[in-house]
């Protein structure tokens, strides 16, 4: 699990900063700024460990660099707080690809669930992405800067834990009842 959570908080690591610092000290340019340098900082300390940058990570840093200079050019926190809704997206389309889910799953889940299931729950975390892009893109272009911090911060990563539990507990219902067959028919063969 903490393989498959590593990534997604490193992508969201400089709208954290950005949201901790806005939130404690009320200064959206300040938070701008401390998420601009974390984005900058985490690409410097791949590229320096000779580690691979993921698309993912290029992707955010490009986009807090952007955003977050329109925002401090303008004023305007908004810009900075549309980020999400970007990743977001860009992950619910890399999630619409055929069976993407399989490759995190261990090797007895893999070989026990059926491959339809895996494929719906693929579909199921791709909707859930498209989703919040678009609740974060309308909470943070109509709603103040508090309505925003508590969504990104409680509902949209609430929301991924609610699904990613109801997903466990299914996957384990089905894995078990499809191992107590085999293991049935094993018998009685």
């Amino acid at each position: 699990m903490i393989h498959a959570v590593r990534p997604l908080l490193a992508d969201f690591l400089s709208t954290l900063v950005f949201l901790t610092i806005a939130t404690v000290t009320g200064q959206a340019r300040l938070a701008v700024i401390a998420a601009v340098a974390t984005g900058v900082v985490q690409l410097v300390l791949q590229l320096a460990r000779g580690r691979p940058v993921d698309a993912m990570l290029w992707f955010s840093v490009l986009l807090t660099l952007m955003l977050g200079s329109v925002t401090i050019a303008l004023h305007d926190p908004r810009f900075i707080m549309v980020k999400p809704s970007l990743i977001h997206a860009a992950l619910g389309a890399v999630m619409l690809r055929r069976g993407w889910l399989a490759r995190y799953l261990p090797a007895h889940a893999a070989s026990v669930l059926p491959p339809a299931l895996v494929i719906g729950a693929g579909r199921a975390w791709a909707a859930l992405m498209f989703g919040l892009a678009a609740a974060n893109l309308v909470i943070a272009l109509t709603l103040p800067l508090w309505v925003w911090a508590w969504f990104i911060s409680v509902g949209a990563i609430g929301a991924k834990f609610v699904l990613f539990l109801g997903q466990y507990v299914l996957f384990r219902r089905v894995a078990r009842r499809t191992t107590q067959r085999d293991h049935v028919v094993a018998l009685t063969a």
